[in-house]
Order: structure tokens, then C-alpha cells, then sequence
């Protein structure tokens, strides 16, 4: 509550009191009852008028349907990830290749990797314009 904690309300509630009084206190009293009915008043009015204006009750509308979180991109790719909306392969179409299948194929097709290699005690190249 505005950043107040209980100890701090306390004491501001005895130094109103201190200087109040205790003459006017009930006066005060009811000038702080009557804000919070008007409050109350006016918060039940506009609610009123948000039916009247947009027809629909503010109790019957689906507030998760308006909530941020549900739009997180997190979730949202997680969900997709773990959909688990494979389609059956039809008849006439070749049979799946299974994933170790794919990978040998890629291996085989795949030239041998060339390692060059400096020659003893030669310092390796540098580039001055590269830094």
C-alpha cells in the first residue's frame, strides 16, 4: 500500500490521532466512511456504463483469452516442438529412409577432411590488417 508497511501505518495513524484529536476525530471518521462509499459508488457506475456502452458484462468476458503470457514465444515454439502431428506415409509414396540410414549415406558421400600442417618451428600466419 503505497509502500507503507505496517509498523510505518501505525505510526502515522497515532500522529493523525495527536493531531486530530480526539474532538474531531469522528467528524473525520465519517468524512473518510463517505470517500469510500463514493469510491464504491462510482466504481459500480462505471461498470454500469461499460455494459450499457459495449453490451456485455464484464463477469461473462473470458479474461484468459486476453492474457499476455499465453503469448510468450517460449511457450509458444515449445508447444510446436512437442505437437506431435506426424501424417501417415500413403501407399504410393517410397518408404521413409530411417535417420542412422540418412546419416551413413551423408558420411560415405563426404570427402576425406585435409589437415595442413606447418612445418616445424615456422610461425604461424598472421594478418596485421585483420585485428
Amino acid at each position: 500500500m503505497l509502500g507503507i508497511n505496517g509498523p510505518e501505518f501505525l505510526l502515522l495513524l497515532i500522529i493523525g490521532l495527536l493531531v486530530i484529536g480526539p474532538s474531531r476525530l469522528p467528524e473525520y471518521t465519517q468524512k473518510l466512511a463517505n470517500i469510500v462509499k463514493e469510491v464504491r459508488r462510482m466504481a459500480s457506475g462505471a461498470r454500469e456504463q461499460i455494459k450499457e456502452e459495449v453490451g456485455i458484462d464484464i463477469d461473462d468476458v473470458d479474461w484468459k483469452k486476453y492474457d499476455p503470457r499465453q503469448y510468450d514465444p517460449r511457450r509458444i515454439i515449445k508447444e510446436a516442438l512437442l505437437d506431435d502431428d506426424t501424417k501417415p506415409v500413403s501407399t504410393g509414396s517410397p518408404a521413409a529412409v530411417s535417420t542412422a540410414a540418412a546419416a551413413t549415406a551423408v558420411a560415405e558421400h563426404r570427402p576425406a577432411r585435409m589437415v595442413e600442417r606447418l612445418p616445424e618451428g615456422e610461425p604461424a600466419p598472421f594478418d596485421t590488417e585483420a585485428t
